[in-house]
């Protein structure tokens, strides 16, 4: 029997150092497991920021795309409108002349209607003329050709005399007023 208990506690030895190896290379396995789960975590942290950024990017772009769209809209008129000034202005000063005959008369009035025309589809798009005449001067909406030297009951620095009316699509100027002002 002691021969059996010799082998028994050798094989309980053998055992013992076995399974000191299979805890060792445990061990190992799952600090290497504990390493890659480190890494694969870091990585999945990694990717969500980057989505979360991504995201906001797509709705910043979205938004800009969205302002721009309606800014495009809003002032669509904008270069047909500052073509159509010159003309415009050339239709009010043949208006401004003085006529005698009934031909000249037939044909101011035939201006006045087209010139009524141009005004009226200038209001629907929201385009509006701007003649400060006696207003404080505005340097966003006015443009100062000269100062004369004011008259009494005039405040400084407001407009005496218009020269060119100026205009205003929705809230941006296309042309300021040119004005003279009181010093």
């Amino acid at each position: 029997m002691a021969e059996n208990e010799q082998n028994n506690v050798e094989e309980a030895d053998i055992t013992n150092e076995e399974i000191i190896e299979e805890n060792v290379e445990l061990e190992e396995e799952i600090s290497s497991e504990a390493t890659e789960l480190e890494t694969l975590t870091k990585e999945k942290d990694e990717l969500e920021d980057r989505v979360l950024r991504l995201t906001a990017e797509i709705q910043n772009i979205q938004r800009r795309n969205t302002k721009e769209r309606q800014d495009a809209s809003k002032y669509r008129s904008q270069s047909l409108a500052t073509s159509l000034l010159d003309p415009l202005d050339n239709l009010q000063r043949a208006l401004d002349t003085e006529v005698a005959s009934e031909d000249a008369k037939s044909l101011h009035a035939g201006v006045e209607m087209v010139l009524n025309q141009i005004n009226r589809a200038f209001e629907e798009e929201k385009i509006t003329a701007i003649y400060p005449l006696n207003e404080p001067f505005d340097p966003e909406f006015h443009q100062a050709v000269s100062m004369i030297p004011g008259e009494e009951g005039q405040e400084s620095q407001s407009v005496v005399q218009v020269l060119q009316k100026g205009y205003v699509l929705n809230d941006r100027v296309i042309r300021p007023a040119m004005v003279i002002v009181a010093e």
